[in-house]
């Protein structure tokens, strides 16, 4: 099926089903807030290896990992959870990328041809595809040999036409690939065949973030100049754009987003701290929200399944350089809770339903941490890392947490305490 035939077919069944958007409140309000060195080297990455094997407690070093892949050596920036298998994907400062078992750290495949680093790592909705995105502008695909296991992968095809891959962004539904560059360009791919489906130009800065919305009818992308441009995956033309000219949205450059599960409202973060929820129907902004604290970069934007809140809008969260993640009731724009981590947000995640309350949080401080979404309350703290944790990813339903560290370590974590804790 073609990535056009793709997407007329969700609009189609969309129409079939007389399903629309849904208006949000008008509501535009501001909401006051309530309330060592990395290790580069195969030495040092030998030592934390002997550490996290020790288990706890040599030189005051401690872990609550179930597992640990230390092939990079230098910074991890990326690393992606298999949607079904125990496997993980990550990326990084080595210009490699490794496929790897969750289980017991085994590579199972090496992917190579980057000339720079490795800065983004996504695998395909159905987890067929793996993807690699570098500061070289290079794009590699690899694709599961066989039917039998997902252990045997081959180099299906380079990409090319970015100046520095920004962000990857698999389609929810079909084999079709979005690109964010440096150069102020979005690409749309279809896999395998490696067509070029369109080249979105509107941007003036570097394309820091974008998404498919998760009915996988529209694209959504912004800038570090500050332009959120809202597209039709088949037309070259925007549907709406917003600009820093417009004062409601000016937010010194765009740093974050996501999409409501219902694609109808987005959160975008700024790079002075501010966030701004936009109705994708109006193609206006309808609020806007102001826990964090001013000057502090927005890292992170998430939205979680909280039982009985939210109704159609839904309840975000955002992570900020000030080490705060603020969870926001979309419907009354107002703050829940604020959850504290002692440096820079760097990382947020939501597990699926049924558990779909439970949050993770990675952060420049080590850690990550597990938290109850509901209430605002720390479930379980995630040590190991000896630098900041740069990315994080679920796996396996949300059972775990894969993390990738400053420190050249990926680390693996349970997400909520066992018996053993």
């Amino acid at each position: 099926m073609s990535a056009e035939q793709v997407f007329d077919d969700e609009m189609d069944e969309m129409e079939d089903s007389g399903e629309q958007y849904i208006s949000p409140e008008d509501i535009l309000a501001e909401v006051g807030d309530d309330g060592d060195e990395p290790m580069d080297d195969d030495e040092d990455a030998d030592q934390l290896g002997e550490l996290h094997a020790a288990g706890s407690s040599s030189g005051g070093f401690e872990t609550n990992s179930v597992q640990i892949f230390l092939e990079h050596h230098k910074s991890v920036f990326a690393v992606a959870g298999h949607p079904t298998q125990p496997l993980a994907a990550s990326g990084g400062e080595d210009d490699l990328g490794y496929v790897w078992d969750i289980t017991d750290g085994e590579i199972i495949v090496k992917l190579t041809g980057h000339t720079d680093s490795v800065t983004c790592i996504a695998w395909s909705s159905d987890g067929e595809m793996v993807s690699t995105g570098g500061m070289d502008g290079k794009i590699r695909i690899w694709r599961r040999v066989g039917i039998e296991n997902y252990r045997t992968w081959e180099f299906l095809t380079e990409l090319q036409g970015p100046d520095e891959v920004m962000f990857l962004r698999w389609h929810p539904k079909g084999s079709v690939l979005l690109v964010g560059s440096n150069d102020s360009t979005v690409w749309l791919w279809q896999l395998p065949s490696g067509n070029t489906m369109q080249v979105f130009a509107g941007h003036t800065g570097a394309v820091n973030c974008g998404e498919f919305t998760p009915d996988g009818k529209r694209i959504i992308t912004a800038c570090s100049d500050g332009i959120l441009i809202f597209w039709d995956p088949r037309s070259p033309a925007p549907i709406f754009k917003l600009t820093a000219e417009d004062a409601r949205f000016n937010l010194d450059g765009v740093t974050a987003l996501k999409v409501n599960p219902s694609s109808t409202l987005a959160v975008i973060g700024g790079a002075a701290g501010g966030v701004r929820v936009v109705s994708l129907s109006k193609g206006e902004v309808v609020g806007a929200l102001g826990g964090h604290t001013e000057g502090e970069s927005i890292e992170a934007v998430e939205f979680v399944d909280v039982p009985g809140a939210g109704a159609a809008a839904g309840v975000a969260i955002t992570g900020a350089t000030d080490g705060k993640a603020c969870i926001w009731d979309l419907s009354t724009m107002r703050l829940r809770s604020t959850l504290e981590h002692e440096d820079a947000v760097t990382r947020l995640l939501a597990r699926p339903a049924p558990k779909g309350y439970i949050v993770v949080s990675g952060s420049a401080d080590k850690t990550l941490r597990t938290w109850d979404a509901r209430t605002g309350t720390l479930l379980r703290k995630h040590i190991g890392h000896r630098d900041a944790v740069l990315d994080a990813s679920l796996g396996l339903g949300g059972s775990v947490v894969i993390s990738a560290g400053d420190d050249g370590a990926c680390l693996v974590f349970t997400t909520e305490a066992t018996e053993d804790d």
